[in-house]
């Protein structure tokens, strides 16, 4: 394989397809000159518009496909045409060694069934987990898992911070981050009995290269004060979503107040550029590309609407992981875990 790093691209994936993926791989290739690119797709759709950048064209390969996975489709299916479809030949890229990682914003759960059935798990590793990074009021922080586990045990949890903080080590430069279970109260007797399970678990290893604080609430996770959160994927992702539609209600109202009559949009005359930094931090765009966490091969998740920047992001968290080599991180620190008593169950639990 070439010594720099090759990024293997579903073209067909998202809301739009080629017409974003293109433009992002040349947005790419300009931050990172290194970068090469293979486009699975359908070739008609994506040469027309990579006429528009001679210089990708140069580090680029396409590779033909008319399959596209929908996202309607369910997992099985997609699974039964992943030898054929844009989005399987990517995943097969990086499972037979011929580029590093993987990047499409196609269907969720498509993804991981195939990602999961191609790359396998990581030893140590039960279950891969969906992480990304959320907008906080001090910067980002790593979240996991967001929908793909909907039940986990306190295994799965334990693996998760392991994943989580290795993931933040790596995008974020920490070299200890601050690791937290999601859960509706600080003490200790709150949770399910997993959640209290795998936060014992958590202070006895003290050897893992993170700080376990213990319990998060919801309302904290914007804080700033964990860099990593860990949950189930059911609440990963009701969280998830609950605050993407916080910021666009935000947005919203303060569009509202600022059109209200003539001297709220002076008002606006002088705030915008303070409303703009706002508009930046909490834009998706901004901190595209989540992660499949724990397979033997690097996948990466970028939103389906995401615009062309947002999606070279998505492809500059995949060079990140490339360079700091995180399946290796991950296999160390799994190693390192060990087994600690359960916590034995409550009999009542104040909510």
């Amino acid at each position: 394989m070439s010594p720099f790093p090759i990024i293997a691209l579903d073209a067909m994936g998202g809301d739009v397809g080629p017409a974003v993926i293109v433009p992002a791989a040349e947005e790419a290739r300009c931050l990172h000159p290194n970068i090469q690119f293979q486009f699975y797709g359908n070739k008609a759709e994506i040469e027309p518009l990579m006429l528009r950048f001679p210089k990708l064209q140069t580090i680029s390969t396409i590779f033909h496909t008319q399959e596209v996975v929908l996202g309607t489709d369910k997992p099985s299916q997609a699974l039964r045409r992943s030898r054929t479809s844009s989005m399987g030949l990517a995943i097969a890229a990086v499972k037979e060694g011929r580029a590093h990682a993987t990047v499409s914003a196609g269907n969720t759960g498509a993804m991981m069934a195939i990602a999961k059935f191609a790359l396998r798990t990581m030893t140590g590793i039960d279950r891969p987990a969906l992480a990304s990074l959320l907008p906080t009021v001090r910067a980002e922080c790593v979240m996991l898992d967001l929908g793909a586990n909907t039940e986990c045990s306190a295994d799965n949890l334990v693996e998760f911070a392991v994943m989580g903080a290795a993931f933040a080590r790596t995008v974020l430069g920490l070299k200890r981050p601050k690791v937290a279970l999601l859960n509706i109260g600080v003490e200790e007797m709150k949770g399910t009995e997993a959640l209290r399970d795998a936060a014992n678990r958590l202070r006895d290893n003290t050897n893992l290269a993170l700080e376990f604080v213990g319990f998060v609430e919801g309302d904290k996770i914007g804080s700033g004060d964990v860099d990593v959160v860990v949950t189930d994927g059911f609440s990963g992702n009701i969280a998830l979503k609950t605050a993407e539609g916080t910021a666009k209600l935000v947005g919203s109202l303060l569009r509202q107040a600022f059109q209200a009559s003539l001297w709220t949009k002076f008002g606006y005359l002088f705030s915008r550029t303070a409303l703009s930094s706002l508009r930046n931090h909490l834009d998706p765009n901004n901190h595209n590309g989540a992660v499949f966490l724990g397979l033997n091969g690097l996948v990466v998740k970028s939103h389906g609407g995401a615009s062309a920047s947002g999606f070279a992001s998505a492809i500059g968290v995949a060079l990140d992981l490339i360079a700091d080599n995180l399946g290796e991180r991950i296999a160390h620190d799994i190693g390192t875990v060990h087994v600690s008593a359960p916590v034995p169950p409550l009999l009542v639990q104040a909510l």
